[in-house]
């Protein structure tokens, strides 16, 4: 892989609630456990920001796979969930995605298209595949 840029972050404190952030400081977000997982949910957590790092990504592929087709991309949006749960045996925890994209100006023929060659081309989604699980559905197109 040629390296085009480099991001630089750290985490200190407990973990899950601590503080992260960038070199640059243009993140800095303190960190909590969720509620779910026996934390105050006062701050942002892991999975959060994942979620939001994959959503981002994935809309700037689909993005650029748009203009190479000429497509209509009004409105597009792209909403991540990111699951974290327990293995199987009780031994570790991982991560399941789901995308959810809007398409609302394209037929559902051109969104699966575009979706899917945004698939292969978003970095997020090239290290996660194989690795677990990400669902993708297409909310809404042109009738």
């Amino acid at each position: 892989m040629k390296t085009l840029y480099t991001a630089h972050a750290l985490a200190s404190g407990e973990g899950r609630d601590g503080n992260a952030r960038s070199n640059d400081g243009k993140l800095d977000v303190a960190l909590a456990s969720p509620v779910e997982l026996g934390g105050n949910g006062q701050g942002t957590n892991p999975e959060q920001l994942f979620a939001a790092g994959y959503a981002a990504c994935f809309h700037s592929a689909l993005r650029l796979v748009g203009r190479q087709a000429k497509a209509d991309l009004t409105d597009s949006a792209v909403a991540a969930r990111v699951h974290l749960g327990s293995l199987e045996g009780g031994d570790g925890f991982g991560l399941a995605a789901e995308l959810e994209i809007a398409l609302p100006a394209l037929d559902l023929a051109t969104a699966e298209e575009l979706v899917a060659k945004a698939h292969q081309v978003c970095p997020y989604s090239n290290a996660t595949r194989g690795n677990i699980t990400v669902d993708i559905k297409i909310l809404e197109f042109a009738a």
